[in-house]
């Protein structure tokens, strides 16, 4: 059986998961979707588009999608729709899983890596990440979660932007592209989306291209030859500033941030090795999403990383082309991570 490719919705409370989720779930692309919700509160899907039979955790949608609740853990839940699935009691082709405004997709993500049942069955597609522009400045201000919500994310929305001024969006724009510059970002209204932004995006694909914001490489770049620097206390970008005495903006930092890594020298294969264990082994907790294509001592062949917290996968990916540049390429998009030890060390690991 073809694994079942899985997509997980987050996005602060109030931000438009449900009503992105209720689009896609009643547009007609003839697709059959099992929704995964973390709880059914007072913002699930509504009960006009739900055909339920008392007592049962699986409800049938009227266009053959069906809705699940978490009765147990997401693992168990999964494992469950996957055997009906086999067994031909229910029909689905695809998982969205929303999560509660106040989740860390992490564990769910962690979920489809470290459980040999769950791996076996489905594929993780992506993280979509809805944030209300409205709203957001304060979440982001004030909630971790919301934070790390846009950190995972390979993909972003924005809702609510009819209700703010231009140039608050725009500096909400820039402040997501500092949390998360891989992740393209895109306003929406009331949940209307293309499928194409939605499905099949291939996040965790180890062979999709790394997209990094190439605004964020153009603006952080500061001449240097071999890595890049985001904003430090100089930007003046009015998401992040508040005014003080001597007239300048001061930059009132997220704990989420990224930072690049660009070499051209080839890396040492081991040296890279031990120093990326130690680092996932002490900082495993706070690295959200990492990702790269490297330029390897002694393979003709870009190698490709990425992970999740500890978990942390390579593959060969394709030959470099005749007359390519050979340039190693990281995003680290982390929780407070220490930029220096990881630019030092990671320099260090160069050949």
């Amino acid at each position: 059986m073809a694994l079942i490719p899985a997509t997980i919705l987050t996005g602060f409370l109030g931000s438009g998961k449900t009503t992105l989720l209720k689009r896609v779930l009643t547009e007609a692309h003839g697709q059959k979707i099992a929704v995964v919700e973390n709880e059914f509160g007072e913002e699930n899907i509504d009960n006009e588009i739900l055909v339920s039979e008392p007592g049962e955790q699986i409800i049938q949608l009227n266009n053959g999608c069906v809705c699940c609740s978490i009765r147990e853990d997401l693992r168990s839940t999964l494992a469950m729709l996957a055997e009906k699935k086999r067994k031909g009691e229910l029909d689905f082709e695809r998982v969205v899983i929303e999560t509660t405004g106040l989740a860390d997709p992490g564990p769910v993500a962690q979920t489809f890596f470290m459980d040999d049942e769950i791996a076996e069955s489905y594929l993780l597609d992506s993280i979509l990440t809805l944030v209300d522009a409205k709203h957001a400045a304060t979440q982001l201000n004030e909630r971790q979660e919301a934070r790390r919500q846009v950190g995972f994310a390979d993909q972003i929305f924005i809702s609510k932007t009819d209700l703010v001024a231009k140039d608050e969006v725009d500096a909400l724009v820039h402040r997501l592209k500092h949390m998360n510059p891989r992740a393209p970002h895109k306003a929406v209204h009331f949940g209307e989306v293309a499928l194409s932004e939605v499905f099949d995006l291939r996040g965790f694909n180890l062979n999709a291209k790394l997209d990094i914001d190439p605004d964020f490489l153009k603006e952080d770049d500061h001449g240097h030859d071999h890595h890049d620097h985001e904003h430090g206390e100089h930007c003046d970008h009015p998401s992040h500033a508040h005014e003080h005495g001597h007239g300048h903006h001061h930059h009132t930092d997220d704990d989420v941030k990224s930072f690049v890594f660009r070499a051209d020298r080839a890396f040492d294969p081991a040296k890279l090795e031990d120093f990326l264990g130690a680092v996932v082994n002490i900082y495993g907790a706070r690295m959200l999403r990492y990702k790269g294509v490297l330029h390897m001592q002694g393979s003709e062949r870009k190698v490709i990383f990425q992970g999740v917290h500890q978990l942390m996968g390579s593959d060969l990916g394709p030959a470099w082309a005749e007359g390519e540049a050979r340039t190693s390429k990281m995003v680290f998009i982390g929780i407070d991570l220490p930029k220096d030890i990881f630019l030092q060390g990671l320099e260090q690991c160069l050949v």
